[in-house]
């Protein structure tokens, strides 16, 4: 795995000793100079200052690294990730070779009504980084979880219930900029050096970006690293991901009429679904009907008429993009009912747009208007040849990418108004092997916390039940209690119910 050089982080260079090579012969009687003082000085000089580079080399060697452990909880399942460093005056020095990740499944979302079985379910997670980190330094090490104490208080690792706290999702939006700046070496430097980040999970979209523009306070955030501060735009938008807005997509195309079919008790009817290659065919799931309209026990099944059409689709992403617009309160609201600023500068986009842009075999760039005709040839094409083509995939995997083509367009070019032949994004996942996701981003903020301060909007808040059910509560790090290098924080997001509630705890 390449390793990238982070600004701030010094470089190391090794010295080797050439070997001696054969001193030409001499003639006979021939008179051999001897060298001058100068050059015996120097020389001693040379071979002090390598013995002392030679040294340190090996003193910083035998430092055992830091280790930590995160395990992010998603809605379709946990990874725990391995990592592994050693403190310097800057940004802390990972040491890729003992990184390692595993993920599990099924998701936290999945044990709703068992908690208990939540917890267990991290169990080999647990069980992988004990594996991976040296007994000694299992008192070091901290773990990030949710709703699993029980299972945390017995890991072996560091933990106290009090190190708990909640954050939203704008800050996880944060902690990925801050991974993706970091891999790219941009972090520490001019914010205007800096790349913005747009995610697409699949219950929600992250937006980060460096702005000059003003920011209504609620989308605010202030990101210190040493002298260097960075007015940062972030936010979450809920139910706005691929898989939530897929099935948003079904709910659409069938609502029109529903309440006279319904009434009329036809226990099937056709809707056109132009997000659905031609050929395909399936029962839609139960739709949900206006209250009273039938018997509890009466359910309305609408059959989904695969149509095709691109851009058909994009159009019904783009109705879905802007659900609530008309409650704008800003002077402009380019998705839904929020605030965007302009998109200024270079951009990565993440998450889905990756696995998007892998499926139909795209270059990063220009990514739109590639991924504009590879959607359109898609969406037009016949079930039974794609089905042939991409015969390693399920059903349920193929049906995804007309939509997710026609989608991508519709938010970045069509929402948020970046050109199709926008050269100044790259759809990845990594940089130089370096994961962009949120834990790292945690991982580095939380290390450098003596260093950092995140500050949110102005406007402070109660931390009532409700705040901390949405994920609403302004979080502050604690400048009055400075941490030991063994006292790192982490955090852990788990996106239950579609992610309509943002939970993280943070263990220092």
């Amino acid at each position: 795995m390449r390793r990238p050089i982070a600004r701030g982080e010094p470089k190391v260079q090794t010295l080797a000793l050439a070997p001696p090579s054969a001193a030409a012969p001499t003639k006979m009687g021939a008179h051999r100079r001897q060298p001058s003082s100068h050059r015996r000085v120097a020389g001693a000089l040379t071979l002090l200052a390598a013995s002392a580079l030679a040294l340190l080399l090996l003193a910083s060697r035998r430092v055992p690294p830091t280790y930590g452990v995160i395990i992010d909880a998603g809605s379709t399942g946990s990874r725990v990730h391995v990592l592994a460093y050693r403190s310097t005056a800057g940004l802390p020095q990972l040491d890729w070779a003992r990184m390692a990740s595993m993920k599990a499944t099924p998701g936290l979302s999945s044990f709703a009504a068992d908690p208990r079985g939540a917890g267990l379910s991290l169990a080999p997670l647990l069980e992988f980084a004990r594996r991976r980190v040296p007994r000694e330094s299992w008192g070091e090490t901290e773990s990030i979880l949710q709703s699993c104490r029980e299972v945390l208080r017995g890991s072996g690792f560091q933990f106290q219930d009090e190190w708990a706290t909640v954050i939203s999702g704008a800050e996880e939006g944060i902690y990925a900029w801050v991974a993706a700046n970091y891999a790219l070496g941009t972090l520490g430097g001019d914010p205007n050096d800096t790349t913005g980040i747009i995610e697409l999970g699949g219950a929600s979209i992250q937006v980060t970006l460096v702005t000059g523009e003003p920011v209504p306070p609620k989308f605010s955030h202030m990101l210190k690293f040493g002298d260097v501060s960075y007015n940062l735009y972030s936010h979450s938008f809920l139910h706005l991901g691929l898989n939530v807005a897929y099935e948003s997509l079904h709910d659409l195309l069938s609502s029109p009429g529903l309440r006279s079919m319904a009434t009329h008790l036809i226990s099937q009817a056709k809707y056109k679904d132009p997000c659905t290659p031609r050929g395909f065919t399936r029962i839609a799931g139960s739709a949900k009907l206006p209250v009273g309209v039938l018997e509890p026990k009466v359910e309305y099944r609408p059959f989904a008429h695969s149509a095709g059409n691109f851009s058909e689709c994009r159009s019904a992403a783009l109705t879905l993009l802007q659900k609530g617009n008309e409650g704008c309160t800003y002077h402009e609201c380019r998705l839904g009912a929020a605030f965007v600023p302009e998109l200024e500068g270079k951009f990565l986009a993440t998450e889905n747009f990756y696995h998007t842009s892998k499926f139909f075999g795209l270059s990063s760039k220009p990514f739109l208007s590639d991924l504009m005709v590879a959607g359109e040839k898609f969406c037009h094409g016949d079930w039974s040849k794609i089905k042939n083509k991409y015969s390693s995939f399920d059903d349920g995997q193929l049906l995804l990418f007309c939509f997710s083509s026609a989608y991508i367009i519709a938010l970045l070019h069509d929402t948020l108004k970046m050109p199709l032949d926008h050269k100044r994004i790259d759809v990845v996942n990594q940089i130089h092997g370096v994961p962009v996701d949120w834990a790292l981003g945690a991982f580095i903020v939380q290390t450098t916390m003596n260093r950092t301060d995140i500050v949110h909007s102005k406007v402070e808040k109660t931390s009532s039940e409700d705040d901390l059910r949405y994920g609403e509560r302004q979080v502050h790090h604690n400048k009055g209690q400075p941490m030991s290098r063994a006292h790192q924080r982490w955090e852990w997001v788990d996106f239950l119910q579609r992610s309509t509630i943002d939970h993280v705890c943070r263990f220092s």
